[in-house]
Formats: C-alpha cells, sequence, structure tokens
C-alpha cells in the first residue's frame, strides 16, 4: 500500500479485528509516518427502508456523518465514532435481513449515544424524534436521567452482591 504523505510504500505494524472490518496500522518505509487502513468486506446490498417507504443501499458514510454531527464539540474520539458504526454496522448484517427500516438504525444509534456522551445522545434524539417544543425535550431528558438512574443503581446493586 503506498504512503498518503509521499507515495512510499508500506509495510503493517499491526492488524486488529474489528466488527466488520480487519484495522491495519502501517508504517511508510521511506518517510517513517503511520496511518490506518480498514479492510471492510463489500456490502451485501443492504437496504434501507426510509420513514416515507423509499428505499436506499446503506451508506456508512451517512451513519459517521450523523454520529459526528451529534458529536460535534465533545469530548468524543474520531477512534470511538468509528467503533460505533463499525458495531452498528456489524448488528445490520447479522439481523440477516436485506432490507432494515432506518427506525432500527436510528434506534441502534441512540443506543450507542446514550451509553457514550448524554448531550450527544439528546442532539441526535432532538433531530432523530423531530421535537417540537420544549416540553418534548425535557420530557426526553428526563427519560435519559431515568435510564441512567436505573442503570446506576443496578451497578450499586451487583457491587453490593459481591
Amino acid at each position: 500500500m503506498k504512503c498518503p504523505y509521499c507515495q512510499g510504500s508500506s509495510h503493517v505494524v499491526d492488524t486488529r479485528e474489528v466488527a466488520v472490518a480487519i484495522r491495519r496500522r502501517r508504517e511508510c518505509e521511506d518517510c517513517r509516518q503511520r496511518f490506518t487502513t480498514y479492510e471492510r468486506i463489500a456490502a451485501a446490498n443492504l437496504k434501507v427502508v426510509k420513514s416515507d417507504g423509499r428505499r436506499e443501499d446503506f451508506n456508512r458514510d451517512k451513519l459517521v456523518t450523523g454520529l459526528q454531527l451529534a458529536c460535534v464539540k465533545r469530548p468524543i474520539s474520531a477512534d470511538t465514532i468509528d467503533e460505533i458504526a463499525s458495531d452498528i454496522e456489524g448488528q445490520l448484517y447479522r439481523l440477516g435481513r436485506n432490507e432494515v427500516p432506518s427506525a432500527v438504525i436510528g434506534e441502534m444509534v441512540m443506543d450507542a449515544l446514550r451509553d457514550v456522551d448524554d448531550v450527544a445522545y439528546v442532539r441526535f434524539a432532538s433531530v432523530y424524534r423531530h421535537f417540537t417544543d420544549l416540553e418534548v425535550l425535557a420530557e426526553e431528558i428526563d427519560r435519559l436521567r431515568a435510564v441512567k438512574e436505573q442503570a446506576e443503581s443496578r451497578k450499586r446493586q451487583m457491587a453490593l452482591e459481591l
């Protein structure tokens, strides 16, 4: 593989499997810059069924863009965003269906963001769920708080049992 910086030859330093891809860390033999490449299985014509009934090919880049927009100015690394996208993509292919409703993807994204960052979750949910006013937004924040409190309660309970 050619180096993206100087177009020289590169060699693989490290290889890891991540969800639906193989991540390779490479180093240029000429300029010694390091870079990462991903090998992904070509999409097996997975279609996304939109809410209006239209069907379009699944596009991982759209998923990543949506995650990036939700995570703007938040302490979330590009690697974390990529891991979330890879995990969701893997879940979609493991469903074993040719068509997946966009609502399923939206819920997967919200589930992932809920665990990573509350603000990113609320940002995505506000666009995804089309919040119309402050009351609806406040209700969603209250639901998020309740979920977080339940998770904390379960953690405390498990700690006591150990």
